[in-house]
C-alpha cells in the first residue's frame, strides 16, 4: 500500500479524542511513583554541594546508626565492580582520532565535577528516614576552582582541568563541509553578514520528575527496573552490556505511564544503575523519587551554545556560502547522546530551507563544571534553526529586503535536493507554507497594527522563521558510520485475536504523544475495524520485541512504519485464509473496508471470520499455513523525514518597562500525512510554548565563580504560563514523505524549533528604529530595558 492510498483510508485524518486520556484525567494512570512493591525500601542520594572538589573521605558511620537505615553505598563500594555510564555516539576529530571519553562513575570516585554530582546512596525503610540519614553522611571535600562558562572553556581560562583524560577540557573538534570552497565564495561575495549569538541553557522540567523502582529475585536471578524512561530497551542494553555486565535476558525494564520527557528521559542515569545493583546487594526492592530540586540539578540540560556565523551573498541577496563556528557545552560528563547533538543533529541542518551552495561548520565541544548537557526537545535542530533564521533575518535587514522576500529568493524548489551538509531532502513546498502563513497572519495589515501600537506608546515588530527538521534518525548503517553505537530501527508486532480485535506491541514509547490513539487509528484503517478494537502496548522489555523508543519525532514515521510492515504480513496471510474459505486463488483476493472479496464476483467474508478461522482451523489448509494470525516486523528507514514550515510572530514591546508581549503567532507546518489533526495541533502548540519560553523566559544560570546553580527552582527559573500567549493560528500544507508507507514526517518537536527565532526576530524588528541590532535569549524585560537604556531611549 502506498502513502497516497493510506492517506485516503477511513480513520486517517480524523480527530479522535485520545483513548488514553480517560485514565489520566480520572487519576487512574500508573506512573513509576505509583509502583509499590513488597518490602520496598527507599533511596536518597547524597549530592555534592561543590561544583569541583576532591573527595578526601566519606564517613557513613552516623548515618548507619540512624533508625531505619539499611545501607549506605559510596564510590569505594562500587569501584571496580561496574563500569561507568557510556556515551552512545562516537565523534572523531578532523585528524581521525576519537573524542576524549573520561569515565562517568555511578557514584563519584575521588572527585566531584558539578553541583549535584552523586556521592553516596542511602537506603532506609522510609523516604523520611533515608533523607535524615543522608544529611548525616559526612563528606570531606577539598574544593577546587570551577570552570562554568563554555566561552571560558574555549578561551582556556582559569587553569581548571576536570578530567585527566582531557587536560584542556576539550572533548572534540568536529568539522563538516569544504572550507576552501567556502573561503573562495566569501572572497568573491558582494556582501557578508556576520552574527554572534548565544543559545541559552535550558532545564527540561517534565511534569513528572525522574523515578526508579528496582527489584531482584534470588529465585530466578532476575532484575526488574520500573523507570520513567523514553526507551526502555536502550536503557536495558546500556545498563547490562556496558555498566553492570549482566545477561540482558535477566533484566526487565518497564516504563509505565510517563509524565513527559522532552528528551530528558532518553538517557541512562546513574540513579537507575545504582538502584538496580543495590537491590541485589541488600535483597530488597528499592524506590527513588527525585524531588524538583534534584531535577533542576541533575536532569540532563539542553542547548548551551556560543556561535559565530557568517553569510556570503551576491548583490541580489542570493546566498553563496555559510560559515559557522560553535562552542558547545557538554557539562561535566558525557551523557548518552550528548556528543551527537552539536554535531550530527546540528550542523547537518544548517542548510535549512535554502539553496546555499557551500557550507562549512566547526564545532568545539567542552567539559565544564555543570550538569551534563544532552538532547532536549529538538536536540540540535533548534540550535541550528535559531542560528540560521536569526542570520537570514539579519541578512534581509542589511540587504534592505523584507524578511519574507530574502527567504523566497533563496528557497529550495526542486526535490530531491542534496544539501552541502550531508542530508538529502526528499520533498517539500516551502513557498506554499510561507504564502499560507502570511495569509493566516494577516501580514498585509501589519503596518496598520504597528501604527495603532505606536499610538499607545508601544513598539510593534514582526518576525519570520522558516525551519526544517530532520526526524527519525536513519538509516542505521549511515548513522553507524557517523558514530552511532546503536541501531535506529523500530519494531512492531500485531496480534490478531480470534474475535478480530487486535493488540499492537510497539518499541516506540508514549509519554504524552497519544500513541495509543494514533497507532490504533493506523491499524483500524488498514484492517477496517473500529478504533476501539485496537489496544497498544509499549514500554516493557518483557512484552515488546526490541525497539529503540521515542525521541527525534520518530514514532509514527519509524514505529508506525514497522506496524505497517507487520500489517502487510497480516494481510498476506489473511488473504490466503480467505482464499481457502471462498475456494479461490489468493491472487484474486482483494481486501478493503474490513472485507475480503473475490475479484469479479460477489463473494466476500469479513475480517472477523478470517481471524476466527485462523484460531479455529477446522476448515484450514494446515499443510500450507500455520494457525494463528500474529506477525512482527522491523523497519529501518532509508532516510530522515523532513518536516518544515514558516512561523510568523508579532510582538508589542513596552519601552517604559521592557516587557515583551507576544500578540500574534502563526505557524504553518508540513508534516506530510496527518493521522490525527487534534493530536498534531496539541503537539505543535506545546512545542511553540516551549520555544517561546526559551525566547522570553527560561534561562539556566550558574554562578560563574562557584558553579552554584542560581536558577534551581521555579522561583528563579521562569516557566511559561497560559496567560503569556495569544491564541495561536495553526495550519498545515502537505507534501507526503516519499520513503515511508504512511507519508508521515513527524511533528513533536517542530514548535520548539521554529518559534524562538521568530520571536527574537520580531523583538529586534520592534527595536530596530532605536538602533538596537541584537539581544540574547531570554528577552526578559530587564534585558530589553537595558538595551533601550544603552541606546539612550529609556
Amino acid at each position: 500500500m502506498g502513502a497516497s492510498d493510506f492517506a485516503n483510508l477511513p480513520h486517517i485524518g480524523e480527530a479522535y479524542k485520545r483513548k488514553e486520556d480517560y485514565r489520566f484525567i480520572t487519576g487512574s494512570g500508573q506512573y513509576t511513583a505509583d509502583v509499590v512493591l513488597d518490602r520496598q525500601a527507599h533511596a536518597v542520594f547524597v549530592r555534592s554541594p561543590h561544583a569541583h572538589a576532591n573527595i578526601k573521605s566519606v564517613d557513613a558511620t552516623a548515618a548507619l546508626a540512624m533508625p531505619g537505615v539499611i545501607s549506605v553505598f559510596s564510590g569505594k563500594d562500587i569501584d571496580g565492580k561496574m563500569g561507568g555510564l557510556p556515551c552512545g555516539w562516537l565523534i572523531n576529530n578532523p585528524d581521525g582520532t576519537p573524542m576524549k571519553e573520561p569515565p562517568h562513575p555511578i557514584l563519584a570516585i575521588g572527585k566531584v565535577r558539578y553541583v549535584g554530582d552523586q556521592v553516596a546512596m542511602v537506603v532506609a525503610e522510609t523516604q523520611e528516614q533515608a533523607r535524615n540519614a543522608a544529611e548525616a553522611v559526612q563528606v570531606d571535600y577539598e574544593p577546587l576552582p570551577a570552570l562554568v562558562k563554555v566561552s571560558d572553556a574555549a578561551a582556556k581560562k582559569g587553569g581548571v582541568t576536570l578530567h585527566d583524560a582531557a587536560p584542556d577540557n576539550q572533548c572534540y573538534k568536529w568539522v563538516l563541509g569544504d572550507k576552501a570552497a567556502v573561503d573562495a565564495a566569501f572572497a568573491s561575495a558582494a556582501h557578508v553578514t556576520k552574527l554572534d549569538l548565544v543559545n541559552n541553557r535550558l532545564v527540561p522540567n517534565a511534569i513528572e520528575p525522574r523515578v526508579a523502582v528496582a527489584s531482584f529475585s534470588r529465585a530466578t536471578d532476575e532484575y526488574v527496573l520500573y523507570v520513567a524512561n523514553q526507551n526502555p530497551h536502550v536503557e536495558r542494553l546500556l545498563m547490562t552490556a556496558f555498566v553492570l555486565g549482566l545477561p540482558e535476558h535477566k533484566v526487565r525494564v518497564i516504563a509505565p505511564d510517563v509524565g513527559g520527557g522532552f528528551g530528558s528521559k532518553i538517557f541512562l542515569y546513574a540513579e537507575d544503575v545504582a538502584l538496580t545493583w543495590a537491590s541485589k546487594q541488600i535483597n530488597r526492592n528499592i524506590k527513588w523519587v527525585a524531588d524538583r530540586s534534584e531535577s533542576f540539578l541533575t536532569d540532563a540540560h539542553g542547548r548551551d551554545h556560543v556561535s559565530h556565523a557568517e553569510m556570503a551573498m551576491d548583490k541580489d541577496g542570493k546566498f553563496l556560502a555559510l560559515r559557522v563556528h560553535t562552542d558547545a557545552n557538554l557539562g561535566a560528563y558525557l551523557s548518552t547522546f550528548s556528543t551527537a547533538v552539536p554535531t550530527i543533529l546540528y550542523a547537518t541542518l544548517l542548510a535549512g530551507q535554502y539553496l546555499t551552495p557551500q557550507i562549512y561548520v566547526e564545532v568545539d565541544a567542552w567539559f565544564t563544571n555543570t550538569a551534563p548537557v544532552d538532547a532536549y526537545r529538538g536536540a540540535g535542530r533548534p540550535e541550528a534553526t535559531y542560528l540560521l533564521e536569526r542570520l537570514v533575518t539579519r541578512c534581509a535587514w542589511e540587504m534592505k529586503l523584507g524578511q519574507d522576500e530574502i527567504r523566497k529568493r533563496n528557497f529550495i524548489t526542486q526535490f530531491p535536493y542534496q544539501t552541502p551538509v550531508a542530508l538529502q531532502y526528499d520533498t517539500g513546498d516551502f513557498h506554499a507554507a510561507m504564502d499560507k502563513a502570511k495569509t493566516l497572519a494577516e501580514v498585509d495589515g501589519f503596518a496598520a497594527r504597528k501604527a495603532e501600537s505606536e499610538k499607545k506608546g508601544k513598539l510593534r515588530g514582526i518576525g519570520y522563521s522558516s525551519y526544517i527538521e530532520a526526524c527519525g534518525i536513519a538509516p542505521s548503517n549511515i548513522a553507524g558510520a557517523l558514530g552511532a553505537r546503536a541501531g535506529l530501527f523500530e519494531c512492531g508486532e500485531i496480534r490478531v485475536h480470534p474475535t478480530g480485535s487486535v493488540t499492537v506491541f510497539t518499541g516506540s514509547h508514549s509519554h504524552g504523544q497519544g500513541h495509543e490513539t494514533t497507532f490504533a487509528q493506523v491499524v483500524a484503517a488498514r484492517l477496517g475495524i473500529p478504533v476501539e478494537n485496537v489496544d497498544v502496548v509499549h514500554g516493557d522489555t518483557g512484552r515488546v520485541p526490541f525497539g529503540m523508543g521515542t525521541y527525534g519525532s520518530r514514532s509514527i514515521s519509524v514505529g508506525g512504519a514497522a506496524i505497517m510492515k507487520a500489517l502487510d504480513k497480516i494481510e498476506t496471510k489473511a488473504k490466503k485464509i480467505a482464499a481457502h474459505l471462498m475456494e479461490a486463488s489468493d491472487a484474486d483476493i482483494e481486501f478493503a473496508g474490513g472485507e475480503f472479496s473475490v475479484k469479479g464476483t460477489d463473494k466476500k467474508i469479513p475480517f472477523g471470520q478470517v481471524a476466527l478461522t485462523a484460531y479455529v482451523p477446522h476448515n484450514y489448509p494446515l499443510d500450507k499455513l500455520e494457525p494463528g494470525l500474529n506477525e512482527t516486523a522491523f523497519y529501518d528507514p532509508t532516510n530522515f523525514t523532513f518536516p518544515g514550515g514558516t512561523y510568523i510572530c508579532e510582538v508589542e514591546v513596552d519601552a517604559s518597562t521592557g516587557e515583551v508581549k507576544v500578540d500574534k503567532f502563526t505557524a504553518v507546518d508540513d508534516f506530510g500525512t496527518i493521522i490525527n489533526p487534534m493530536i498534531v495541533e496539541g503537539q505543535v502548540q506545546g512545542g511553540i510554548v516551549q520555544g517561546i519560553g526559551q525566547a522570553l523566559l527560561e534561562n539556566c544560570v550558574y554562578d560563574s565563580e562557584t558553579g552554584q546553580l542560581l536558577t534551581g527552582s521555579f522561583m528563579d527559573y521562569a516557566m511559561p504560563r497560559a496567560r503569556d500567549f495569544p491564541q495561536f493560528k495553526l495550519d498545515t500544507v502537505c507534501t507526503p514523505c516519499t520513503h515511508n508507507p504512511l507519508g508521515t514526517k513527524g511533528c513533536g518537536e517542530a514548535g520548539a524549533i521554529g518559534s524562538p527565532p521568530a520571536v527574537i526576530n520580531a523583538v529586534l524588528d520592534a527595536l530596530a528604529p532605536l538602533g538596537i541590532k541584537d539581544i540574547d535569549m531570554p528577552v526578559t524585560p530587564n534585558r530589553v530595558w537595558e538595551a533601550l537604556h544603552g541606546a539612550g531611549k529609556a
